[in-house]
């Protein structure tokens, strides 16, 4: 054993427990420094768009500039055993890309269209 771990051994509780606390206190103040150091290189290497992304929130983009505010979409298509919804748009989600491999058609999950095409003819 090191003399260092026989020092240690050999310390209170209390004062293990002081040297904790100091340790820590030096760490945070450690890491903040570092932080805001490396924030101040993100800056100038970004031209300050990480300072204007916090200050403006989720609303704006890596580049700094606003969001456009998109509407929101309804879902077109239902899997009618979970009653989960897909808008249609993006990658298809799992339960309809399975149904599709067994043979069914997309528009038999069609939501509001095709369900009163099917009430007519019934």
């Amino acid at each position: 054993m090191s003399t260092k771990k026989l020092e240690l051994e050999a310390l209170s509780i209390d004062d293990l427990w002081s040297l904790h606390e100091e340790i820590s206190g030096i760490l945070s103040d450690r890491i903040r420094a570092e932080k805001q150091e490396l924030e101040k290189r993100l800056a100038v290497l970004g031209g300050g768009a990480a300072m204007l992304a916090e200050a403006g929130g989720a609303g704006v983009s890596p580049t700094g500039k606003q969001r456009r505010k998109y509407p929101r979409v309804l879902p077109k298509y239902r899997n009618p055993q979970t009653s989960e919804t897909w808008s249609g748009r993006g990658k298809r989600p799992r339960w309809l890309v399975a149904a599709m491999k067994s043979g069914r058609r997309i528009e038999d999950f069609r939501i509001g269209e095709a369900a009163p095409k099917l009430r007519q003819r019934a």
